[in-house]
């Protein structure tokens, strides 16, 4: 006999379960709101990649760009001169080819100068972000003849949007110029720059990797690309995140590039993911927002706790791992027992010498205002002394944090007056789809978020199990419990992000134990463990369920029975949970008990 839940009972479960074990939204504080006023914003999770990103190709991947190339040309041809003596001879041959190339055709110099002017008319005062917006927009450029966008425009980096009008008068000047046969005539060099920069770049992986104690390429679904242009300056590298996606633009000389910014991406593209799925548990880390209010740090770092965290965490990797200059004595296998105290001296020397550097590399970073860095350049003298990887240290090292001690130390630091920004940038993007909805979820509209899940169904969203996943919740929101019962089975039948499965049968455990289905309950529970999310809050919901059956708190059931005359009762809508994540890191659902 089907079993029906009375409306009380569902307001009860409704309330519980809104309040409680809604997903944590990623989110990005607004600049004219204090932290716990901001309006929640998704990080994308169906974000389309730039043109360069194949979906079925290497995860890591070193290459060219044929659309990239045509936006460089432009830019050299239109007075880009920085770091031209610096350049790959190659900048300056391509350069001298275009010019010859221009002078034999009046149509080649016209469409130049009108690309001229409207590069002029968009410039910056920023040079780096001048810069930038152009290579956001080649990246997101399907390969000539083409040059079509790869994307929606409501997808593209808002800062390419600034420049996207430049298309038409870019396909002029490379049609009038024959750029086509320039980029042929000189793609054996560009080759060749990849062949060198491969084994540099391959040591780096690897050497990275086994540091962290982890394999590469741990992720579905993200990739980690080098693209080499030389057109542009050597000193200029070029690093973002689109989406789940870390692309690095950088000009090499020689088959060399400055590995160390590329290092310092790849790190990013290792670690957020490990942090961005404890967000929901890093809210008692926000006091150290407010020790640093007064560094010089970008507004991301002063208002988002979990970019902060990660930045602190890399900046510890670097001065852990860097080359110190500093060769450290070894001791002789043929010692002398009289000379072995000297040279044991000698030994801790330059160990000494060498730790002083890796600490001044800290101190400036402290001073700079990420604030964490001695602590986990402490913590990771300790992880490498074990055979734990850093996805199984990193949760000690977050959640042992002593946040009354590193507040205090944060705020007797004496900040320096300048600081110093990240290589890397997110690239972010207005939410919509499955990304709205769970905004929806958050601010309590359940009819706005269980519509855009239903639409995304109906387009054939690629993540089924998240759109059923949304449903199940906007059901649990408004009282209707088959239905949620329903959506979270079709979430385990679809899904395989491992936190989703492993709420969903969490949550219908509970449905179970409500229901008093004792025995039901149980194999949900503990099959959520089974599932391995990784994650404390996943396993101690599951060994709770399995350990007592759930009830009602003891507030819900208060609010019923002083409610239980009124014909309007209606669900609660659930708390915002309060978190700071850049919107372009790609991440699961991450429900926070």
């Amino acid at each position: 006999m089907p079993f029906c839940l009375n409306l009380r009972t569902s307001i009860v479960i409704a309330t519980l379960f809104a309040s409680s074990l809604l997903p944590a939204v990623a989110q990005q504080p607004s600049a004219n709101l204090p932290a716990k006023q901001q309006q929640p914003k998704l990080q994308p999770r169906e974000e389309k990649p730039p043109a360069l990103v194949d979906p079925a190709g290497p995860t890591v991947s070193l290459q060219t760009s044929e659309a990239l190339f045509d936006v460089a040309v432009a830019l050299n041809a239109c007075g880009y001169d920085n770091g031209l003596a610096e350049s790959d001879p190659v900048r300056a041959r391509i350069r001298d080819q275009v010019n010859q190339a221009m002078q034999q055709s009046e149509a080649s110099r016209d469409a130049r100068d009108k690309l001229c002017v409207y590069i002029s008319q968009h410039r910056l005062g920023d040079a780096s972000r001048d810069l930038a917006q152009y290579v956001s927009l080649a990246l997101y450029l399907t390969p000539p003849p083409e040059l079509a966008l790869s994307v929606d425009q409501d997808d593209m980096p808002p800062d390419s949007t600034q420049v996207i009008d430049m298309l038409p008068l870019l396909h002029a000047f490379v049609d009038a110029t024959q750029l086509h046969l320039i980029w042929i005539a000189n793609h054996t060099a560009y080759e060749d720059e990849v062949a060198k920069l491969h084994d540099p770049l391959t040591r780096m992986i690897v050497t990275t990797n086994v540091y962290l104690k982890m394999p590469a390429s741990t992720y579905s679904g993200s990739r980690f690309l080098v693209v080499l242009e030389p057109l542009l300056s050597p000193a200029e590298t070029n690093a973002r995140v689109y989406g789940p996606d870390y692309v690095v633009v950088a000009s090499p000389v020689n088959g060399a590039i400055h590995m160390q910014e590329a290092r310092h991406t790849y790190l990013h593209y290792e670690i957020e993911p490990l942090l961005y799925s404890r967000a929901s548990a890093m809210d008692r880390l926000l006091p150290i927002l407010k020790a640093v209010r007064d560094a010089p740090l970008d507004f991301q770092y002063r208002s988002d706790v979990v970019s902060l965290v990660i930045e602190c965490l890399i900046r510890a990797i670097e001065a852990r791992t860097m080359d110190t200059d500093v060769a450290e004595y070894k001791i002789p296998d043929d010692v002398r027992r009289n000379d072995l105290e000297r040279e044991t001296q000698k030994h801790n020397a330059s160990l000494q010498q060498i730790a002083a550097v890796r600490q001044k590399a800290v101190n400036q970073s402290m001073v700079a205002g990420f604030v964490l860095t001695q602590y986990f350049y402490d913590q990771l003298i300790a992880f490498e002394r074990t055979p734990d990887s850093l996805k199984e240290a990193i949760g000690p090292m977050v959640y042992g944090m002593d946040i009354d001690q590193q507040t205090h130390r944060a705020r007797d630091i004496h900040f320096a007056e300048e600081g110093d920004s990240d290589v890397i940038r997110h690239a972010t993007r207005t939410p919509h789809g499955l990304d709205l909805a769970e905004i929806k979820l958050h601010q309590g509209d359940a009819a706005g978020a269980e519509k855009l899940a239903q639409q995304a169904l109906a387009e054939h969203t690629p993540d089924p199990g998240r759109a059923d996943y949304i449903l199940a919740l906007t059901s649990v929101m408004q009282g209707r419990m088959d239905d949620a019962e329903k959506s979270f089975n079709e979430t385990l039948r679809l899904s395989k992000d491992p936190r989703i499965l492993a709420w969903s049968h969490i949550y219908l455990g509970r449905i179970h134990d409500i229901r008093e289905e004792r025995d039901e309950a149980l194999v949900e529970y503990k099959t959520a463990l089974t599932v391995r999310d990784g994650q404390p809050d996943t396993k101690a919901a599951a060994e709770k369920g399995i350990k007592q059956p759930f009830e009602p708190p003891h507030s819900a059931r208060q609010d019923q029975d002083d409610n239980s005359d009124d014909d309007n009762t209606s669900s609660a809508k659930p708390q915002t949970q309060q978190q700071t994540t850049p919107q372009t890191q790609k991440q699961a659902n991450t429900p926070h008990p």
